[in-house]
Order: C-alpha cells, then structure tokens, then sequence
C-alpha cells in the first residue's frame, strides 16, 4: 500500500463530468490477509462523509479496515483517518470499568454502585430544583438510536430543554442556514453532483484535510478531461486552495462582505436566473439593495484581497452551467457565521442551482454523525425536524411518546450549548451529563470551562471510552464502548445513511451508550400516560423504528427504511418512504421548499440581531413553499486588533487528528504525523517579531497564553494559525495548561446558529525561546505539498499576492492591489 500519510488522497482515477467514479479500494491490515475471520459492514465515523467500509475481525480483536467499492459515498474509498484511526479500539488505554469520585480522586467501582449514585444524585436535583437543574451535553459521534434515547429522556422523561450537542461547535450554522432559506434542514444534492458540475465554490472549506475523500473525488473531476473552474474563499492557502483558479484569501471575518461583493456582480452582469428567482424565491429586492452598497472595490478593503480577483470569481460563479458550492468551519466558526454561509445559498438561489443534476449547495457537516443529532432532536430541535413554536408538531410527538403535549419544554428554543455552560456556571444546572466528546479540550475559554466544571455544585457525568481531560473533572465515569464494538445508524452530509454493524465486543466492562441510557431510564422509572415505560426498547433496531416512524411525513421521511434494507444496500438517501423506497438523490426538485408555516422547522431569524420571528407574522407572509433570500450587512468582528493584540488567531484541523485527538492520538501513523501543536505565522510577521522556524513562541490573547513552535509558512500577513486538536492529557504534566488552542478563545457566538467563534481572536506573539535551545521539535507533514499539477505549478498554487489570486483563465488572469 502506498504511504497514506504522504500521500493522504491516494492514487488518482480521473473521469470526466457524467461518468462514475472509478472505483479504488483502500484497506490496512495489521494481520495478513488469511489470519482475517471475517468482514463486518460500517462506516467510517472520523468526518462527516460517510464512507463505506468493512471490518476485519480475527481472535475477537479488530485488525484492519477495507472500503466497500460498492459504497455511493467512497467506491471503496477511505482516507487516512479511516484507514489508521480504528487501532484506538485496541489501545491499552481504554476505560474498562467506572470510576466514582471520592474526595479528590476518581476510584473504580462496579456498574451498579455508579449507576446507583447517578440515579440518586439525579432524583435528589429533580426534587430539589425541578427540571431546569438537569442537562445533557452529547457528541457528533453517537449513532442515532442513542441520540433518540437522549432525546425521548430529556424532552419527554425529565422534561428540561437543556440537551445539545458538540455539533453545536462544528456545523450548527449549517443547520440554520439551511432552516433559514429552504425552511428545512437536510442538504438538498447529493456527492454525485461533483461528478456532474462545471464550476466548485469552497467556502471556508478545506476539503483536502477535513473531507480527503470527498476531496479525491474532486480532485479526480480536476484531472479529468473537462475540470471544473474552482474559487475558493479561506484565509489561508490550503492544499484546497493550491487548486483554485481563484483563491480570494480573505481576512478573518469578513466572509459576508465578500459574499455581497460577489452576489452584487451576479446581479450587475446579470448572470442570474430571473425566472426562478421571480418564481421560486421570496426576497430578492431587499438582497439587491443591500449587496449594491458592496462593489468590490469596497469589498477589496474589507477584506484586503484585490477587486480584480473577487470580479473574476463572481464571472466563474456567474457563467458557469452547473454550480456546487460548499461551506465549512471557515464560515461556521467565524464572524457573521449564519449570514455569511445564507448568503452562499443565496449565490445558488440567484442563479437557479439547486434541485438539478450538478447544482447544488452543501452545507457541510463537521462531524459524521452530525446529522442525526439534527434529526432527532438532540441538538437544538425537536424530533423529525418538527418546529417547537408549532403545537400541532408538538402535539405530534407528544402522542407518539403517549405522554402530555405540557411535558415537552416548549416554552421557549431548546438552550444550546453555550448557554447551557453558562447556567452551570451560575448554579441554576446543577447535574449534567457529558456523552462522548471532551469539551475540557474543544470550548472556548478554557481557563472558564474548567471552571465551570470544577464547581462543587455541579455533579457532573462523563460517558467515554478514554480518559480525558474532561473525565479528569468528572464525579462520575462511565467506559463507553465505540464504534465496532456496537450496532446503531448513522447519516452523513448528503443524507446518507449507513449501519454500522457490531464487530467485536467492547473491553472490559464497557457499554454501549444505548445500553447505558437504557438503563438510566428503568432506573428513574419514566413512564407515559399508561403507566408504561417511557423508553421500552430492547435493542437499537426497535428504537431505530420508533424513531423512522416519527419522520413519517416530515422533510426527512426514513419511515421505509429499516435495519433488513440497510443491511441490503451500500447507503440510502432519504428522503426514503414507501413512494421512494430506494432513497431521494436530490431534494427540491420541482423547486416546492419546506417553507410553508405548517411544515417549516423553524420560523426563522433576523441574521444580523439572531432576534426570533414570531409565528404570526411568518403566517402572515407565508412564503408558500418558495425558498426565502435573506441579506446581510457585513459588521466588523466584535474583537478588534490593536497595537497590544495586532494578530487574528484562526483555529482549524489538521488531517491527521480528529477533535480532541481522543482516538487518532492513539493511532501510531496519525499521531507520528502530527505529535504536538503549533504556530503557524507569515514570514513577515515572524521576521518583525525576531521568530525563526521552530522557535519557541507564547501566542497571548486577552484570555491567556499557550507556548508552541512557531511555523513560518503562513499565507497572508497578520493571520496566526493553531490547531485546536492538541490538549493535556498526553503532556508530562497536564496540569500546566499551555498547549490548547482554546485558552486563548473567547466566549462568542453567532445570534442565530449559536455556534462558537473561533476564528477571530487577536492576539499578539512573542519568542521565548531559539528553536535550537528551547523550542520543541516540529514534525509536521504537510499533504500535497510535493504534488505537480499538469500546468506545472507546484502543488498547484495560485501564486501572487498575499491578499487574493486569480489564476490564467479563458477571461484572463485576474490581478490587481486591494
């Protein structure tokens, strides 16, 4: 096998647009091939593509991966987090038992003291403080039959509107910007629209290392006969944005200035679709008067990239005949988040790409389960994408759990995360439950966090399969089994849906999260209107029906799809009913959008002030299933740079880590790869400030301080780049706290999805430290780097000036000065 660590997308297969991708299996193996006793269907769960794959089994033990060249997502595809990432299953240092804190020290103990002190500590708060003094803090890497048991005991058993997920950090926003302008959640296209486009727009979207599979079947269409054109907006020069014809590097923050710059060309050059528009939208006369106060002169100094390359993107944009466009972390974690990546929805409604082969937009997922927190109300929403300000839709699910519609918390949203967070700090949450992420690690203001966590009056519950810096705070842990070691379903960014079948049993005493709920709910003795058990499941599959039947008739109707069809196919899209048994490829194809007030998820938001629409005045200007355009004004990130903190810190992932390096830390190739954190800076700032590469550096926001190795490979001046994968728990003393990203980030979040911002923290940086006395050795294997593209470009690089290039195209090379 070639060196997937080098070489992280693997060998290519070009085609050309309307052809099936070829197919490529990958697999690793830590046993010879015959030792293999047999294969077991999965999927990958370390990004949010999705990608098919089988799991060796021999002595009980996993022992390799393969894709499934069958698969929709991958054709056999797998990247290098899903080759090397399983060995973490193997790792010596999974939790095996529960551990019960006494005094300051966590001890082992057996399940039924732990679950009997949870269950004590949980009845005592609801009698003494009521519903409201419980909360549930879950993962984007559950399967969704867990996510569901959550669900049906938080909303429906204890009644507290206190339950969010990690996704709330990565891919909120693509929930709301979704819900904002097609009134439903659920990305409309399908991966097969990359084989059909002519023209790619990545938005704050670094395919090439947080979706490498993804990223391969693009960068097989960008050599095949007939490339796409590509423009892509990231501040920083990505191997996805070597690829671009142009790449607008724009500053922190500013997504939505540019997004206006470039929707303002598409109407001024008329490079819009009028009929569908006037059709099929609502709002586009209130978007045109704002985005003409952005010409890109205007925008050019927003966001210090030159005018000449935003007018030549626009005309990629505008001309082309099939346009997908994607948006990520750089716009979810950023300033304006909801309004900016509305507005990339936007760019595809004017031009009337959406619901047709090779048009599209997706609002990508960051983690691979993402999704289904979504569809079954563990993140922000209600059950089957059902609106919590209707009472019919909460008179429906109040029926399907047989229990009274006032039980269910729908006075007000369901509280997101950071809220949560901040009612335990202030005492009114007094027992939360931490399931399968380590917020100690990937929150904002770290320093506050532990904090929080710390208080004496918050009992706090930590399900896992490792320890982690979270577990460390914990009054109470439970060891987790993982992936492969239990059954449950899963959907990916394109509304794939896989099953992932057990493979081997997990260590020790580990349960399944399903297990764990399960036994918490006959514990706390739940029940419905009859008396009966509240949660009544024996098993994953009968949950699985429970909660397929509670889609039926909403936008992601899976009512046709059961465990036996599952196991039968190589993924499913819903929409899957009893009309469309196969699946749904493409949602909106006759142009009819969730909009209408009896069916929306949501009745939406003003995107600058987050302020909520009342249900009324949604009624009274009934979009009547059009899609909604929304403008935006571009404001200013609320933290400014100055002469103490001159830099804006960006956060982001590597390709080699996933999170908090919970699992691929425990993969020998991926944790080789990239050992510890680091600082990325441009050469200019770093020649200033007297930092040469692999100096020591403190990089200090007005929150605190960590100490890295300075990297000098940045791409625009003034931007600071660290990877937040790096905690605690693998330093020699993980108390001194100096490593994570996330000391230095502040609490912020975007008025409408919100999700933490991460990506505009000014900062200053200092040397303390030669790199060949002080400093810390810098591993750091850079993907595509080495690569050669047929115009002979190295790695393909748009070359020019800091701020934004335009690459030669049939209209020109675009340059220019901002």
């Amino acid at each position: 096998m070639a060196d997937r660590i080098a070489d992280v997308w693997g060998e290519r297969t070009p085609f050309a647009a309307g052809e099936r991708w070829p197919q490529r299996v990958d697999q690793f193996l830590t046993v010879p091939a015959e030792r293999v006793e047999r294969w077991v269907p999965s999927a990958c769960v370390l990004c949010s593509n999705g990608c098919g794959m089988d799991v060796a089994v021999a002595d009980g033990r996993i022992v390799g991966v393969r894709g499934r060249a069958a698969d929709r997502v991958n054709h056999g595809r797998l990247g290098p987090k899903g080759l090397f990432g399983w060995q973490a299953n193997n790792s010596r240092e999974r939790l095996t038992q529960p551990l019960v804190r006494v005094g300051a020290e966590l001890r082992p103990t057996d399940w039924e003291t732990a679950m009997e002190v949870i269950v004590a500590r949980s009845k005592e708060v609801l009698a003494e403080h009521g519903p409201l003094a419980t909360a549930f803090y879950t993962s984007g890497q559950l399967f969704a039959e867990e996510y569901y048991a959550q669900t049906l005991i938080a909303r429906g058993g204890i009644g507290t509107p206190h339950l969010d997920g990690n996704t709330r950090l990565c891919t909120a926003t693509a929930e709301w910007a979704l819900v904002e302008s097609f009134g439903s959640d659920g990305n409309p296209g399908s991966y097969t629209d990359i084989d059909l486009c002519d023209t790619l727009f990545l938005v704050g979207h670094n395919a090439a290392e947080t979706q490498t599979v993804l990223w391969s079947r693009m960068l097989d269409r960008l050599r095949g006969p007939d490339r796409p054109r590509v423009v892509v907006i990231d501040p920083r020069q990505t191997p996805t944005a070597r690829e671009a014809d142009v790449h607008l590097a724009i500053r922190p923050g500013t997504n939505v200035a540019v997004l206006n710059a470039i929707l303002g060309e598409l109407i001024t050059h008329d490079w819009i679709d009028r009929a569908f528009v006037d059709a099929h939208t609502t709002g586009f006369p209130e978007l045109a008067q704002v985005v003409a106060d952005y010409p890109p002169q205007r925008a050019a100094e927003v966001c210090a990239v030159p005018a000449e390359a935003i007018r030549e993107a626009a005309r990629i944009i505008g001309t082309g005949s099939r346009l997908v466009s994607t948006v990520l972390q750089g716009v979810y974690q950023s300033h304006q988040a909801t309004a900016a990546a509305v507005q990339v929805n936007n760019v595809n409604l004017l031009r009337g790409m959406i619901g047709r082969p090779g048009c599209t937009v997706f609002q990508m997922n960051g983690q691979p389960t993402a999704e289904n927190t979504r569809e079954t109300g563990a993140n922000g929403a209600l059950p089957g994408f059902r609106n919590w300000q209707n009472d019919v839709h909460v008179r429906e699910l109040a029926d399907a759990w047989n229990i009274d519609a006032s039980r269910i918390p729908h006075w007000a949203p369901p509280t997101h995360a950071m809220e949560i967070f901040r009612h335990c700090e202030d005492g009114s949450i007094r027992f939360l439950w931490v399931t399968g992420t380590n917020p100690a690690v990937s929150l904002p203001e770290l320093h506050r966090i532990r904090a929080i966590y710390g208080q004496d009056r918050l009992f706090l519950v930590v399900s896992d399969a490792f320890p982690t810096e979270t577990t460390a705070l914990a009054d109470v842990v439970l060891p987790a089994a993982m992936w492969g070691e239990k059954t449950g379903c899963y959907t990916n960014a394109d509304r794939t849906v896989h099953l992932s079948e057990q493979a081997v049993d997990p260590p020790g005493q580990a349960r399944s999260d399903f297990e764990i709920l399960l036994e918490y709910a006959r514990r706390m003795e739940f029940t419905d209107n009859d008396g009966q058990p509240l949660v009544n499941w024996t098993c994953p599959e009968e949950a699985w029906r429970d909660f397929t039947e509670l889609t039926r008739g909403r936008p992601c109707d899976q009512s046709a799809l059961t465990y036996d069809k599952l196991r039968d196919s190589s993924g499913v899209q819903w929409p899957c009913t009893e009309q469309a048994p196969g699946g749904t490829e493409r949602l909106y194809t006759n142009h009819d959008f969730f909009t209408a007030p009896d069916i929306c998820e949501d009745y939406g938001h003003d995107l600058v002030t987050g302020a909520q629409n009342e249900a009324d005045e949604y009624r009274a200007h009934d979009p009547d299933g059009r899609a909604v355009i929304k403008a935006a004004h571009y404001l200013p990130p609320h933290e400014p740079v100055d002469d103490e903190y001159p830099l804006r810190l960006t956060t982001g992932r590597k390709v080699y880590h996933w999170h908090t390096r919970t699992k691929t830390a425990r993969a020998p190739q991926l944790q080789a790869a990239a050992p510890d954190a680091w600082a990325e800076l441009h050469p200019d700032d770093a020649a200033q400030l007297g930092i040469a590469d692999g100096d020591l550096v403190r990089v200090r926001s007005r929150r605190g301080a960590i100490e890295v190795p300075a990297v000098l490979r940045g791409h625009r001046p003034g931007v600071v780049f660290v990877p937040f994968h790096y905690g605690y728990f693998d330093q020699a003393d993980p108390d001194r706290h100096n490593r994570a990203a996330n000391e230095l980030t502040r609490t912020e979040w975007d008025p409408v999805s919100k999700q933490p911002i991460y990506k505009v923290t000014a900062v200053r940086v200092q040397k303390i430290a030669d790199a060949a006395v002080g400093g810390r050795p810098v591993v750091i294997t850079e993907p595509g780097l080495s690569a050669t593209r047929d115009d002979g470009t190295a790695g393909g690089t748009a070359r020019g000036t800091a701020g934004g290039t335009a690459r030669g195209t049939a209209g020109g090379t675009a340059r220019g000065a901002s």
